[in-house]
């Protein structure tokens, strides 16, 4: 079964983040820049997390000014974590039943890295693929043993 490593592993531990002072203008300034769709909200430690789905709940729908919002308004502030040993089918079962996109993935206490669920979905096919190679070959006969 393939881990939240897995995917750090070829992913990275990059994670893009926004001060909770800084406008939700700056922040999706930022997560174009960077191709994301979602950026950590933090000063010296975690203080939530700033989606596209937040900026259109939050600010597009409501009529707001993304110029004049301060992310620290619309972020969400109910985290959940997971950690790089966890089962990628056991996190894309939590953020499934949480209803999130993006999971933080915490090691020793320290920030490793963030995964959308679409991270989880592509290392899961991945896996699957290679699975179904595997057993082609054990079954034509091409696999060494």
């Amino acid at each position: 079964m393939a881990r939240v490593s897995d995917i750090l592993a070829v992913k990275g531990d990059t994670v893009h983040s926004i001060s909770p002072e800084a406008t939700v203008y700056d922040a999706i300034s930022v997560m174009s820049t960077h191709g994301v769709g979602a950026l950590l909200v933090r000063d010296d430690e975690i203080r939530g997390i700033l989606t596209e789905r937040d900026y259109l709940r939050k600010v597009a729908l409501m009529g707001r000014s993304s110029r004049e919002t301060p992310v620290s308004s619309i972020m969400s502030t109910a985290l959940v974590f997971a950690t790089p040993d966890q089962d990628v089918e056991e996190v894309l079962a939590t953020m499934s039943e949480a209803r999130i996109r993006h999971l933080p993935i915490m090691h020793e206490g320290k920030l490793a890295g963030l995964i959308s669920i679409g991270d989880c979905v592509k290392q899961i096919s991945h896996d699957r693929k290679a699975q179904v190679r595997l057993l082609s070959e054990y079954i034509t006969g091409g696999y060494p043993g």
